[in-house]
């Protein structure tokens, strides 16, 4: 199982970014994709998630409304569009599964893939 996230960079406040998960290395239509975030000195966080057995996705508080999930089966990825950047989401992101549950309600998260830094600042 490969995840690899890519699309991080520095942003000014208020702009936009729009992240990428590729996968490899298993089934990845059958199963929900998680993305995460860890600032300095903070514990991680789970920002979104999307099952893939309905399509339902699932947000933090902190990004409703200014980011939005979605997957390409066909290319096996995931994405986080991410709008209304803030200096608050300044983080490491990282997308993980666990190749067992397609439901976000569910997911144990074993599999991580190396994180994308984004820096929001003017």
């Amino acid at each position: 199982v490969q995840l690899q996230a890519s699309g991080g960079g520095l942003v000014q406040p208020g702009g936009s970014l729009r992240l990428s998960c590729a996968a490899s290395g298993f089934d990845f239509h059958y199963y929900a994709i998680g993305w995460f975030r860890q600032a300095p000195g903070k514990a991680r966080e789970r920002v979104s998630c999307i099952s893939s057995s309905d399509g339902r996705t699932y947000y933090a508080d902190s990004v409703k409304g200014r980011f939005t999930i979605s997957r390409d089966n066909t290319k096996n990825t995931t994405y986080l569009q991410m709008n209304s950047l803030k200096p608050e989401d300044t983080a490491v992101y990282s997308c993980a599964t666990d190749t067992i549950h397609s439901d976000c309600h569910f997911v144990e998260y074993d599999y991580w893939g190396q994180g994308t830094l984004v820096t929001v600042s003017s």
